[in-house]
């Protein structure tokens, strides 16, 4: 069993990790870090608004029994050396700061993008670009240290990479339009009045999210050198808007290829990779890794986004684009809060475990 901390445990990503992690058969969370308005204070409290009483919760299952009474630390109390692994949900600014400190004596798996576009670091999905992880040991020699920093990439990106993965493999990837319609989960999550300004609309501008996207899809996409991954050759654009749904990012997508595919092809292409991913067997993988729906409904976010608790890839509306030579379009439905963070984080240090990189 390896000792795990978990630093940022109170946000709504913190809260999905601490949910995952229980009776994990690997791993064991033993330290809990997060601001210091939160440090010294049992978990359940630290989650309790002080002045109003709200618990902080967002989870339709309660509070797990074996971190309500657990001490939140201050993160600076944190010593790395007592641990085998380090998990983080911190925003950017943060991350920047706290992770080094970590990654110098211990692997950290991080849902930030604070490290994700420098060179020694590659950004990881878990069945899409294990070959990557050997970017790592480059990292920890550039830098010095006993860990590393692995990022997932940013979740709007995970489904989208996931889902180009097979087409790019048998078919080549020449261009990629998407459009996402965002949860509102992916903005965080705060009690108040915020509904106020999603109820009845659409924000047609997520701020940096289209440019991460668009980076992020070509460097996991793209080829390890000895000490960088160059970024495949392809074109990205994106258009990424939040509407209102609680949890779910669907994508429109359309994709031109360099060698000709009937839809079918493609599909047949999906699920021939998703029967042979390499994450099969681990306490997080998926029963599958993508399903493709011939009913052209779905995918739904409500019907669809706990699929293999939130861990698949769904995708639905496949069919020929008119626009490209060679072309096919459809729509893909991934869970931004599990396979796009903080199970997708946990299914990642389950790879590098298989690895013996931690």
């Amino acid at each position: 069993m390896l000792k795990v901390a978990l630093i940022g445990a109170t946000g709504a990503v913190g809260q999905e990790f601490v949910i995952a992690l229980n009776r994990h058969p690997w791993f064991e969370l033993t330290q809990i870090a997060s601001s210091p308005r939160s440090a010294g204070k049992k978990y359940i409290d630290a989650l309790r608004d002080s002045d109003s009483g709200i618990l902080r919760w967002h989870n339709k299952e309660r509070v797990p029994n074996y971190v309500e009474d657990m001490i939140v630390s201050r993160v600076d109390d944190v010593n790395p050396q007592e641990f085998d692994l380090v998990f983080t949900a911190l925003e950017s600014d943060d991350a920047k700061l706290i992770e080094p400190t970590f990654a110098r004596s211990v692997p950290v798996i991080s849902t930030a993008a604070a490290f994700r576009y420098e060179k020694d670091v590659p950004i990881l999905i878990p069945g899409i670009n294990d070959n990557h992880v050997e970017l790592l040991e480059v990292q920890r020699k550039n830098r010095g240290w006993r860990g590393f920093i692995a990022p997932l990439p940013n979740c709007t990106t995970t489904g989208l990479v996931i889902t180009l993965k097979p087409i790019m493999q048998e078919f080549e990837i020449e261009n990629v339009f998407m459009t996402s319609m965002q949860a509102l989960s992916g903005a965080g999550r705060s009690p108040g009045v915020i509904a106020l300004d999603i109820m009845d609309n659409v924000i047609p501008y997520i701020p940096k999210e289209e440019e991460k996207v668009q980076v992020e899809t070509k460097k996991i996409l793209g080829d390890l050198d000895s000490e960088s991954i160059d970024s495949a050759p392809i074109k990205v654009s994106c258009t990424c808007t939040r509407v209102p749904v609680l949890d779910g990012h669907t994508e429109t997508v359309f994709v031109g290829m360099r060698k000709p595919a009937e839809p079918a092809q493609v599909k047949e292409a999906m699920i021939k990779f998703s029967k042979a991913v390499s994450v099969q067997n681990f306490p997080s993988s998926p029963q599958d890794y993508i399903i493709v729906h011939d009913d052209p409904t779905r995918p739904q976010p409500r019907i669809d986004r706990e699929t293999n608790d939130g861990m698949t890839t769904v995708v639905g509306r496949l069919r020929r684009d008119t626009v490209f030579e060679y072309g096919v379009k459809y729509v893909l439905l991934s869970h931004n809060e599990r396979m796009g963070s903080a199970r997708g984080a946990i299914l990642l240090a389950e790879l590098l475990r298989h690895k013996k990189m931690i």
